[in-house]
């Protein structure tokens, strides 16, 4: 008889069900599994004004599809608006550095001549001195005018910058499920749009813990579509919890749907058999 030190620890009770339920999956025949399941959004994104401000235009309304990058609103931005098209104007004018140019021009011609009639004892030692100071003095103009030419694009890039942050765009692939502010309203807080990503779907499954083992990942489940679609359609096993629900004796499983289309709509009850 088994003496009191070499009493053994009891198992808890969580992985003693999870133990029994495994040894019931690989142990029972295979056979259709079907369960209730729901259909949601991949992801659901806010999005917000990255700057306090008026909220100047927005360009979309619930339920338009959108695409990643797409703008969607906009801040009050005629100040920005302003500076941009200032810059611009900098950056494409080209008269200062054109005139230094043709400056230069002229001094090298001048210096050339000067060069021969200095040769031809014609010319002054210092008369040649001041053609060559002038030339010197005319190539750093056109490098001032270039310097200046070059701070103008940036500034030009500044300002547009400063511009695009006051346009809200998706971050996503997806359709508009919220517009939060409208015109002429404050963004403070700063949520404007709500955009949902709908392709690919997932679909979210509860398992009774007797089924463990049965699914894994990459599996193929059916989606049986509720009215008014009754369709069904193939889905993949995406994740598997590795955390059992106690209470309810489940574990949840997680499959992607493709939706190329946009025909399955998020938020819909469902079936699925593996």
């Amino acid at each position: 008889m088994p003496s009191h030190g070499s009493r053994r620890a009891p198992v808890p009770f969580v992985a003693f069900v999870t133990l029994l339920a495994l040894v019931a999956a690989r142990t029972a025949p295979a056979q259709e599994l079907e369960l209730d399941c729901l259909i949601e959004p991949k992801q659901r994104v806010t999005v917000s004004a990255p700057v306090i401000g008026v909220v100047g235009k927005v360009y979309v309304e619930r339920g338009d599809i959108v695409e990643r990058g797409q703008a969607l609103a906009m801040l009050e931005s005629s100040v920005e608006e302003t500076a941009v098209a200032v810059a611009r104007a900098r950056a494409e004018a080209t008269g200062e550095l054109e005139g230094s140019q043709a400056r230069l021009d002229f001094e090298k011609r001048r210096l050339k001549r000067a060069a021969r009639l200095h040769g031809e004892d014609v010319l002054a030692e210092e008369e040649l001195d001041e053609i060559e100071s002038a030339v010197l003095i005319a190539e750093t103009n056109v490098l001032q005018a270039k310097e200046t030419a070059r701070l103008n694009r940036l500034e030009l890039e500044r300002a547009k910058t400063a511009l695009d942050v006051r346009t809200m765009r998706s971050p996503v692939d997806g359709v508009i499920v919220k517009v939060i502010l409208r015109e002429s309203e404050y963004a403070d807080p700063p949520q404007v749009l709500e955009v949902a990503q709908i392709d690919p779907l997932h679909v979210e499954v509860y398992v009774p813990v007797a089924h463990l083992g049965r699914i894994s990942v990459g599996d193929l489940g059916t989606i049986l579509l509720d009215a008014p679609t009754s369709r069904s359609i193939e889905a993949s096993v995406t994740v598997i919890d590795r955390v059992v629900d106690a209470a309810s004796g489940t574990f949840g499983v997680r499959l992607q749907l493709p939706n190329p289309q946009k025909e399955v709509l998020a938020g819909l009850n469902c079936r699925v058999r593996f």
